[in-house]
């Protein structure tokens, strides 16, 4: 394993291809460790995990707790209902704080993009040690999911021993909202790291012509990309045709909560056109992979025979790959030389 250099982990946009193989070594790992019956292990004990979710989550909150808890390492939980936030506190005083009680690690999510940086900025302006793992902000980056996504895809693909490499050349496509989606934008780094091509399709308010450059653009503070040669992004407005070609499938949730305007002209147009349904998914000739982040919406997005009863369909796997995934950041984390 190659020695991680990330005291924080905000994007995707900055990880190396020997970032990605650590995490996925890793994972691996402590993925192998359900087979030996052995649920908890030592790897962090006396650490703080403290989890800052400012936003509902019920996959990546309780599964990024699970993780720390079975490295052993303690968890602190906060409740922004209850908190000095309803007193007039700042969220980067609040993340000072639990600092200065002494976590090791920060899990953030938020609706704001770009506050886990604003965040990790201020700390080691005051020489904390404590790192800061982005969960989620705002419409800019989920590191983790886009990990466990691309990791589930690995297995997947993998005949028997794991390689990112099977990912080079196959066609992933991405459907629904992407334009409000953080999990999109992680999984357009992740991918195409491996040489995955990215076919994105749905309407052009949900999927704007822009996204066809979106890996030309550094993420902050970033002067190049450290990944030398990526796959291609191209962008359909016609699922059916996308859907002959691809080799695996990730639909997206449709995010009503943080469109702030009227984007669509009805939803039931819109899953006519891009729900993902059996009679779509006949069209491939192949039981390829299905992939979503969750939470679903049944019947708009994404048919219930689909996600039930379709061999293929990995959303459980999903969560399943969540744990060891997250373990593997937050013992990282705490392997960075501070």
């Amino acid at each position: 394993m190659q020695i991680w250099s990330h005291k924080h982990i905000h994007t995707l946009a900055n990880f190396s291809i020997q970032d990605y193989e650590s995490v996925f070594e890793l994972a691996n790992r402590f993925d192998a460790l359900k087979n030996t019956g052995t649920k908890k292990i030592p790897a962090l004990q006396g650490t703080l995990v403290t989890s800052l979710f400012f936003e509902a989550s019920t996959r990546t909150k309780n599964s990024f707790e699970l993780a720390a808890k079975r490295l052993s390492a303690d968890v602190q939980t906060f409740a922004p209902s209850s908190s000095s936030l309803t007193k007039g506190e700042t969220i980067i005083d609040t993340a000072i704080t639990y600092s200065a009680m002494g976590a090791d690690t920060l899990v953030i999510r938020h609706s704001s993009s770009y506050i886990t940086f604003e965040i990790a900025k201020k700390l080691d302006a005051i020489n904390s040690k404590t790192s800061v793992l982005n969960a989620g902000d705002g419409l800019h980056s989920h590191p983790s999911q886009g990990l466990l996504d691309i990791y589930t895809l690995i297995k997947f693909f993998s005949t028997k021993t794991l390689s990112p490499e099977v990912l080079n050349s196959k066609k992933i496509l991405i459907i629904g909202d992407v334009n409000h989606s953080r999990v999109a934008r992680s999984n357009l780094w992740a991918l195409s790291a491996f040489g995955a091509d990215i076919i994105l399709c749905g309407p052009k308010t949900l999927i704007p012509d822009e996204f066809i450059n979106f890996l030309k653009v550094p993420g902050p503070n970033q002067k190049e990309d450290p990944v030398k040669s990526r796959g291609s992004i191209t962008i359909s407005r016609s699922l059916e045709e996308s859907i002959k070609i691809a080799d695996a499938i990730i639909v997206l949730r449709l995010q009503k909560e943080r469109m702030m305007e009227n984007l669509l002209s009805s939803i039931d147009s819109y899953s006519s056109d891009y729900g993902l349904t059996p009679e779509k998914l006949s069209l491939n000739n192949r039981e390829i992979p299905i992939l979503h982040p969750g939470p679903i919406n049944r019947d708009i997005e994404i048919s219930s025979k689909v996600v039930d009863e379709y061999p293929n369909c990995l959303i459980n796997d999903q969560v399943s790959n969540g744990i060891p995934i997250r373990m593997a950041l937050l013992y990282l984390l705490q392997k960075y030389n501070k």
